[in-house]
């Protein structure tokens, strides 16, 4: 039978009775012209002792904090309505569309990740000032661990402004073509069902967002 008590967090999983903790041997680089990233071989021992290989790609410019980038979840704020999400809608030619993201940025030696989430959003949204701070820093995020080992954390951000505040303005690199849209909190899940009916691509992070507000008027 079900319970509707609420459980407490799980603790880290034992290995079973005569299985031992998974364990990486070696990791060699193949030899690539890549400059951002590295194709890399991994040697490691199951759960049964069986040696294997995985391979896998990460990227060259991960600091030695150990995090590759920031994704920001940007909220802003006015009198005059409710919380807006910011997005962005930029070209990724691995994906072959216009994706639907958060801003985000790779994090610089030395970097705390509240602070590269700042730098990011003034850079491609344009929003900067008082107004504007770190609410919360995610733990660290995997992506698509069966196939890379990128991280990140993703960082809250409120922007506070007011009746009269100008747009903001970004301050693009060279090469940078980035849409930002404000879309109201409550219509974010429905806002991204559009953009994929108009063939845009919808990034993983932003999609669970919206699922988890979505879920939390129903459950």
């Amino acid at each position: 039978m079900s319970s509707s008590a609420a459980t407490s967090p799980a603790a880290p999983a034992t290995p079973a009775t005569g299985q031992q903790d998974p364990e990486i041997l070696a990791v060699d680089d193949y030899k690539t012209d890549a400059r951002w990233l590295k194709l890399q071989r991994i040697k490691w021992r199951d759960q049964e002792g069986k040696e294997r290989f995985w391979e896998v790609a990460n990227r060259t410019t991960r600091s030695k904090g150990g995090v590759d980038s920031c994704h920001i979840l940007a909220l802003v704020h006015r009198p005059s309505q409710g919380a807006c999400v910011v997005l962005i809608e930029q070209y990724r030619p691995p994906a072959g569309a216009v994706v639907v993201e958060f801003p985000a940025g790779l994090i610089d030696e030395g970097e705390a990740p509240a602070t590269t989430a700042l730098r990011e959003l003034h850079e491609e949204t344009g929003y900067v000032g008082p107004g504007v701070s770190v609410r919360s820093v995610s733990p660290v995020l995997v992506k698509d661990p069966g196939m890379s080992g990128a991280n990140c954390h993703l960082v809250t951000v409120d922007v506070k402004l007011g009746p009269d505040a100008p747009d903001p303005v970004p301050k693009l690199e060279p090469g940078e073509h980035i849409v930002t849209r404000l879309v109201p909190v409550q219509h974010l899940a429905s806002v991204l069902r559009d953009y994929e009916k108009r063939g845009f691509a919808i990034d993983a992070l932003v999609s669970s967002v919206a699922l988890g507000i979505s879920l939390g008027g129903v459950i």
